[in-house]
């Protein structure tokens, strides 16, 4: 696999869980739901002005038309939206500043009003609903999508995650989440816990990237929960018989 978007193509999609979001309303994905949701969500993000990194111009700094801004919480809103920024060519900054240079921001509906955009830029809630008429809400938005996506060429060196210090490119990645599926030994079924902040992209590689690339699942825990194998924080405890620090994913 050379792109992240390879990860949700079509000869993917199976009834096997895919994202796993436990609690007092859980959700669940499988193979087939989360690529075409995630298509959805592309084709969205593509009608909101969010282009591929190569189409920007400097003036675009910094790269602000092919930026999404994700304000983690435990649901799958987040991981469409990586998703479907890498189908466009675009990346993603979870844990934005809340003075971000972005085309979208996506976010819970009541942390919303905390971020400052450049003139122009879309808000999207998730989570929660905003008061603010001039949000669209992921779910009804998103739903109404095509369900298909048009082959769009993105480059392995195109970057797919920032933290605004550092861009991380598709292949980089994905060469990481390859290593610590490896080291795993993860398989169908399997869940991995992300128990590291996304905003570290590392976290991203280790506990989003790898369940994926292996065929197994992305487990959101909640205090009761648990998976098969964890990333956390240096440091950290979690109730996972199989644990890989941050600190160890090679990126």
């Amino acid at each position: 696999m050379d792109t992240l978007g390879d990860l949700v193509s079509r000869e993917r999609r199976s009834d096997d869980p895919a994202v796993r979001v436990p609690g007092n309303t859980p959700r669940e994905y499988d193979y087939r739901r989360f690529c075409t949701t995630t298509w959805k969500t592309g084709n969205y993000l593509r009608r909101l002005g969010v282009r591929s990194t190569d189409e920007v111009t400097e003036r675009d700094e910094p790269l602000a038309g092919a930026t999404v801004a994700v304000v983690p919480s435990r649901a799958p809103e987040p991981l469409l939206v990586l998703f479907g920024a890498a189908l466009l060519g675009a990346r993603v900054r979870f844990a934005p500043p809340l003075d971000v240079a972005a085309r979208v921001l996506v976010a819970p509906g009541d942390e919303m009003d905390a971020y400052d955009l450049p003139p122009g830029s879309q808000r999207v809630a998730f989570d929660a609903e905003s008061d603010d008429p001039a949000v669209a809400w992921f779910g009804e938005s998103v739903w109404s999508e095509n369900p298909s996506f048009p082959p769009t060429p993105v480059s392995p060196d195109a970057p797919a995650v920032t933290t605004g210090d550092a861009d991380h490119a598709h292949a980089d990645l994905l060469a990481a989440a390859e290593s610590a599926a490896t080291d795993w030994n993860l398989t169908v079924g399997d869940e991995v816990a992300v128990r590291a902040p996304l905003a570290d992209p590392r976290a991203v590689a280790a506990g989003v990237l790898a369940p994926l690339l292996a065929g197994a699942a992305v487990l959101l825990p909640d205090d009761e929960a648990v998976g098969d194998a964890a990333v956390v924080e240096p440091g950290g405890d979690a109730p996972e018989a199989a644990t890989l620090p941050v600190d160890d994913v090679s990126l």
